[in-house]
């Protein structure tokens, strides 16, 4: 009898720690997103992704596509990072912008398959030098507003996934398959959400340094410390040989800001944010083996994360995908630690060269609304 009571107060105590977990955790989410227009398009961004390898993986696909493209997981890459990049109020002006974001992110892939094996002869670090364009057009299409920066972001991320699955002019069939698939895998969420998401607001571009008579636009500045920090990397990995050079530049592209102080904050708090999500990435890598499911269900979760905490939270929205982004790749199959670990200290090296480039790099400074 004594043992029966023993059970059932720790299966009470268990239930009402599992309760008080819970309230927190809603009372976080509460805090961090009140309006719940950003966990509804976390939401959207696991719903496009899943439809898209989803729609990428039928029969009918994979016999059109060619041999050893994955047309799912490049649909699935379109479709994601447009869905972050849109930022509109209205079904219809998101359904056009996602066409758009899309058709940026294959336009990006395509030249990197088509000129990739021109630039593989320079030897070490010759794709990459690809990459750098993407780099410049990531930083300068901010000129034009929410779609330009969306788009320039686009192009660069079209390039980087041609760039890990080592994409060449042959697989120009699969790059068009995976843009009809990621537009309709985008669109289709977005449609579905109606008007509860709330539109996002780029932050003013600085002032428009001068040096003597000339004067350099805030946009031609960013592009530029962008490549400027790209091509270092470039320089280093055919110097020394870095083994994930790709993420080093993809570091350096998304800390530069419309500001000097803006660009060491971002990467401020984008070393927290991998210092923190990495080890737990790394500590989960045992799920992967032996439960994938919950380490997509993780996965999901944790870009509803990353979408909640963007733009405020950086740190926060960087931690989180380093643990999707280290989970997903061990139940992809990559399980090295050290290779995890040399993405993790290069996306950081990335980090540092986006800051020089920005003080040393016609600096912007901050302006006051």
């Amino acid at each position: 009898m004594d043992d029966e009571q023993h059970f059932g107060d720790s299966n009470a105590r268990l239930g009402h720690s599992s309760r008080t977990v819970a309230r927190a955790a809603l009372a976080w989410l509460d805090r961090v997103d009140p309006g719940t227009h950003r966990r509804i398009k976390g939401l959207r961004l696991v719903t496009a992704y899943g439809l898209a390898a989803a729609l990428g993986a039928l029969r009918d696909v994979t016999q059109s596509a060619p041999a050893g493209v994955s047309v799912g997981a490049l649909a699935g890459g379109f479709a994601l990072w447009a869905s972050v990049s849109e930022a509109r109020t209205t079904r219809y002006e998101s359904s056009r912008d996602l066409v758009i974001l899309c058709v940026a992110a294959a336009f990006g892939a395509l030249t990197f398959a088509l000129f990739e094996p021109l630039f593989r002869q320079l030897g070490r670090g010759g794709a990459e030098l690809i990459l750098v364009t993407g780099a410049f057009l990531a930083g300068y299409l901010k000129r034009f507003g929410l779609i330009g920066a969306g788009i320039g972001s686009q192009f660069y991320i079209g390039q980087l996934l041609a760039y890990g699955m080592n994409l060449s002019p042959g697989d120009s069939w699969a790059i068009v398959l995976a843009l009809l698939i990621g537009m309709l895998a985008a669109i289709v969420p977005r449609v579905l959400s109606g008007p509860a998401e709330h539109p996002a607001v780029l932050p003013a571009l600085a002032s428009e340094p001068a040096y003597g008579r000339h004067v350099v636009s805030p946009a031609l500045a960013m592009g530029l410390q962008a490549a400027c920090g790209a091509l270092v990397v470039v320089m280093l990995n055919r110097a020394f040989g870095l083994a994930e050079s790709a993420w080093a530049i993809t570091a350096c592209v998304y800390v530069v800001a419309t500001s000097a102080i803006g660009t060491a904050e971002r990467v401020r708090r984008r070393i927290y944010g991998t210092l923190v999500g990495v080890p737990i990435g790394i500590a989960l890598l045992p799920l992967a083996e032996h439960w994938p499911l919950v380490v997509w269900a993780l996965s999901a979760f944790g870009m509803i994360v990353y979408a909640m905490a963007l733009p405020e939270r950086y740190d926060i929205a960087c931690g989180a995908f380093a643990v999707v982004l280290i989970v997903t790749l061990a139940a992809s199959g990559v399980h090295s630690v050290s290779l995890l670990a040399a993405r993790a200290w290069e996306t950081l090296l990335g980090g540092a060269l986006g800051v020089v480039a920005a003080r040393v790099v016609f600096p912007l400074r901050v302006v006051r609304r």
